[in-house]
C-alpha cells in the first residue's frame, strides 16, 4: 500500500492506493494559507489520519519541483522561497517520500489509469486555482532539465498582458486560472457590472469561487461568469495550439474541477479554441477529459511513489 499526496490551491487530497490503482481511502482538509509549514503539517495530519501503513509517500505540488524541493510555488501563498519537502516528511512519516510536479504527477494518473492510456505524446492541461500542464513524450513522462517542462499556465499569450501570479505578465494563466479570473470579477463588479458568482459562492457555503461555483454560475449564463470563461477558453486556445505546433502531440487530456464539473464539452471547446492555431496536427489527434477525476492526482502521485522505491 503506498500514499498520494495531491496539494492543490483549494484543497489538499490524499488516498490510500493499492497496486492496481484503486483509491481503497482518502482525506482532504483546505489548503493551508499559513506556508510551507502549515502545509507540511496539513499533509502529515492527513496522511496519518488514513490509519494506514504505506511502504511509501509520493506528492504532487503546484509548482516547479527539482531535486526533492518545491523551487517556486506561485499558486500557495507564503512560498517565498524554495523549500525542501522530502526531508521533514520523510522524518515526520517514516517512509520513503518522492515529490513531483502537480499537474506531471495528474497526468501520470491518467496515463496509468484513464484517459491517457496508450498515447505516447500527450499534453496534460489542469484547470483549477492555476492552469497546470504535463508531458508524455514518446511514451515516457518528460519533466526536462529542471523539473520545470510542461507549464502551459505560464506560456505567453500576451506579451506585456495582464499580470500573473508568477510575476510575469500576459501568462496564460492571467486570464485562464481560477484565482486570476476570482480577482477579475471582482474588479468588474467594483466597476459596476452585476452577476451571480458571488451569490452563488454565499449559496454553496464556500468562501473562493470554486470550480463548482463557477460550473453554476455559466449554467444560469450570468453574463460576467460567460465573458471570463469565454476569454479563458480562447487563451488556452492559442497556448495549447501553438503547444501543439511544437510537439506534435496525439492526444490533449484535461483536468481539474472544471472538467469534472462540463465533462467533455469542456474539451470540445477547447479543441474548437486550438484549432485556427494549429498548422499540421496529427489527424488522430483528440482533446479528453480526465476519467479519474479527483482521484488523478492521488493515484498520479502512488505510481510516483513506486517509483521511487524501484529506483532508489
Amino acid at each position: 500500500m503506498v500514499v498520494g499526496v495531491d496539494v492543490g490551491g483549494t484543497n489538499i487530497e490524499v488516498g490510500a492506493v493499492d497496486s492496481d490503482h484503486h483509491v481503497l481511502r482518502r482525506a482532504k482538509a483546505a489548503t493551508p494559507e499559513g506556508g510551507p509549514d502549515d502545509v507540511l503539517q496539513t499533509i502529515t495530519a492527513l496522511v496519518r489520519s488514513l490509519d494506514v501503513h504505506p511502504i511509501a509517500v509520493g506528492i504532487g505540488i503546484p509548482g516547479v519541483v527539482h531535486e526533492g524541493r518545491a523551487l517556486t510555488v506561485p499558486n500557495l501563498i507564503g512560498w517565498t522561497v524554495d523549500v525542501d519537502l522530502i526531508g521533514p516528511l520523510t522524518e515526520q512519516l517514516g517512509v520513503p517520500v518522492t515529490l513531483g510536479n502537480d499537474a506531471n504527477v495528474g497526468l501520470l494518473g491518467e496515463w496509468t489509469a484513464g484517459a491517457a492510456r496508450g498515447g505516447r505524446n500527450v499534453l496534460g492541461l489542469w484547470m483549477g486555482t492555476g492552469i497546470g500542464g504535463g508531458l508524455i513524450l514518446d511514451g515516457r513522462p518528460y519533466v526536462g532539465s529542471r523539473g520545470a517542462a510542461g507549464e502551459i499556465g505560464h506560456v505567453i499569450v500576451s506579451a506585456g498582458g495582464a499580470l500573473c501570479t508568477c510575476g510575469r505578465r500576459g501568462c496564460a494563466e492571467a486570464y485562464a486560472g481560477r484565482r486570476s479570473m476570482r480577482g477579475v470579477a471582482t474588479a468588474m463588479v467594483d466597476a459596476g457590472w452585476e452577476t451571480s458568482l458571488f451569490r452563488i459562492r454565499d449559496d454553496e457555503h464556500k468562501t473562493k469561487l470554486t470550480s463548482k461555483v463557477w460550473a453554476r454560475a455559466l449554467e444560469e449564463d450570468d453574463p460576467l461568469a460567460v465573458k471570463l470563461f469565454d476569454t479563458a477558453i480562447e487563451t488556452l486556445g492559442v497556448a495549447v495550439g501553438s503547444t501543439i505546433n511544437l510537439l506534435d502531440l496525439d492526444r490533449v487530456v484535461i483536468g481539474g474541477g472544471l472538467a469534472e464539473k462540463l465533462g467533455q464539452d469542456l474539451a470540445d471547446r477547447l479543441f474548437d479554441a486550438a484549432t485556427p492555431w494549429m498548422l499540421k496536427p496529427n489527424p488522430e489527434l483528440k482533446f479528453v477529459v480526465s476519467e479519474l477525476e479527483d482521484d488523478a492526482g492521488v493515484i498520479g502521485a502512488a505510481v510516483l511513489a513506486r517509483a521511487g522505491l524501484i529506483t532508489t
